[in-house]
């Protein structure tokens, strides 16, 4: 017991070592933003400092210039194209009619990491969609955050209430920050059985929530993606945290199978012992690439559950 307890509290100390690099990490947009400022001013100066002394040579400058900038804006945006679209390969035909899905949960769902600021697993899905020419909507909720108690009270506000109304798929990313919670409130004495009590109160909270959603719209299908072990790579030594995900996971894979409408998405093996860097600077959200696994992993999901829908309307047609 003494060996876990340390083990744990190494734990907790590079969890706040993360946290706090997180927060702290200099921000590379605005470090972006006072480059392009200062080159524009440093340009400015030089256009106001060079004497024109024939309007043909002025005229002649100016188209030159404006066709350099215009294909210098061409160039630049088709760069940022390339680097911040992400899409996944083979979505071509996935759904046979419209659907509307909703997004709900914590910084998984909004996107927190993905270094292309494109909106993580869920702006992937938006732009595969897109790219595929399949009329799909996808609304983003996520919060980064959020735990599971947050999560249901949200539930209440009318502008998610309207959209899981109106929606054929919920996805929902929670529990992360429920282990987060164990582990800042009880610093100085953690352990195991902590994770363990905690571990009930998340299923009940994740019951009502399911609940909540069949209360707003029984026809929804809603898919509950798991949670991943960040630590796994730089830590593999440490085996309680990623006893406690696989624990946590297990919670909620199995209330889903109580439910007719309710599935789940594992992860966990998307970022196991992977051969290329799949987490963003801060070592704990996914980058673009991750983003992009889980992405795709939805996608297998969803479009395994849409032939078994076809195959069941098909016999009920029989």
């Amino acid at each position: 017991m003494q060996r876990t307890k340390a083990a744990i509290f190494i734990i907790t100390g590079l969890i706040c070592v993360g946290v706090l690099l997180y927060l702290l990490l200099p921000d590379r947009n605005q470090a972006s933003l006072e480059s392009v400022e200062t080159t524009a001013s440093v340009k400015h100066e030089q256009v106001e400092n060079t004497v024109v002394t024939d309007d043909e040579n002025k005229a002649a400058e100016e188209e030159v210039q404006i066709e350099v900038v215009e294909k210098n804006d061409h160039s630049i945006t088709e760069e940022i194209k390339a680097k911040v679209r992400e899409v996944v390969e083979g979505a071509i035909d996935l759904f046979k009619k419209d659907q509307r899905i909703v997004s709900i949960g914590d910084s998984l769902t909004e996107g927190v990491g993905d270094e292309s600021e494109n909106g993580g697993y869920v702006g992937i899905l938006n732009n595969t969609f897109e790219d595929n020419d399949l009329n799909i909507t996808i609304e983003n909720f996520g919060k980064k955050g959020n735990r599971s108690d947050q999560l249901l009270k949200r539930l209440e506000k009318e502008d998610i209430t309207s959209a899981i109304k109106e929606a054929d798929i919920v996805l929902i990313t929670i529990g992360a920050n429920d282990i987060m919670k164990v582990l800042k409130s009880n610093f100085m004495n953690i352990t195991m059985d902590l994770f363990d009590e905690e571990k009930v109160e998340y299923r009940k909270r994740l019951t009502a929530i399911f609940d909540k959603i069949n209360d707003i719209n029984p026809d929804t299908q809603i898919y509950l993606i798991g949670f991943y072990n960040p630590f796994e790579q730089h830590f593999s030594e440490v085996k309680e945290l990623g006893m406690i995900i696989d624990k946590w996971n297990e919670a909620g894979k199995s209330l889903t199978e109580e439910y007719d409408n309710v599935s789940y998405i594992p992860t966990t093996d998307l970022f196991s012992q992977s051969p290329i860097d799949l987490l963003a600077e801060d070592e704990f959200h996914p980058n673009t690439s991750g983003y992009k696994l889980m992405a795709q992993r939805v996608l297998d999901y969803l479009k395994e559950s849409n032939e078994e829908t076809e195959i069941n309307t098909a016999d009920i047609e029989s």
